[in-house]
């Protein structure tokens, strides 16, 4: 039997993994590994581990665990993922960058910015959909909106 730590562990890593839009989905993706969950456990689970339901394109709505952890970098194949998801538009004015997202979205892209030690990028500011970026003196808001318009893949 799995403890709540291994539990949590293996929930963190599907839903990392792979769409998981319920709790009985999840359930049964821990029961093909082994690990037995009712859906109220699993619920506790979800809320224990900061777990959030985001938009994603196409409509639907999946499981999502913002991480803040300062000393973890994204990789720049991670961060084009996330980017390459869920911004839809990037905009700039001086030193600041405006990121949209679909609805719930904007703080999963800001903690994997936030995380990405990406240079000129000083911080972010997440809300439901919309994002702020501030740019260092240095980069300036014209180049930091051409990387992330990059790493979004918007022309």
């Amino acid at each position: 039997m799995a403890s709540k730590v291994q539990r949590q562990q293996a929930i963190a890593k599907l839903i990392g993994a792979q769409s998981v839009t319920n709790q009985p989905q999840l359930v049964d993706l821990l029961a093909e590994q082994g690990i037995a969950a009712t859906q109220a456990t699993v619920s506790r689970d979800l809320e224990d581990l900061g777990a959030v339901k985001v938009r994603v394109p196409g409509g639907d709505t999946v499981y999502a665990i913002p991480e803040y952890e300062p000393a973890r970098i994204a990789p720049e194949d991670q961060l084009r993922r996330v980017m390459g998801e869920w911004v839809a538009e990037v905009k700039r004015s001086a030193n600041l960058v405006i990121l949209r997202t679909p609805p719930g979205c904007a703080h999963v892209v800001a903690s994997a910015l936030d995380r990405s030690g990406l240079t000129g990028l000083m911080g972010t500011v997440a809300g439901d959909d919309t994002l702020l970026c501030v740019a260092d003196e240095e980069t300036g808001g014209a180049r930091l909106a051409d990387r992330l318009r990059d790493l979004a893949g918007i022309s």
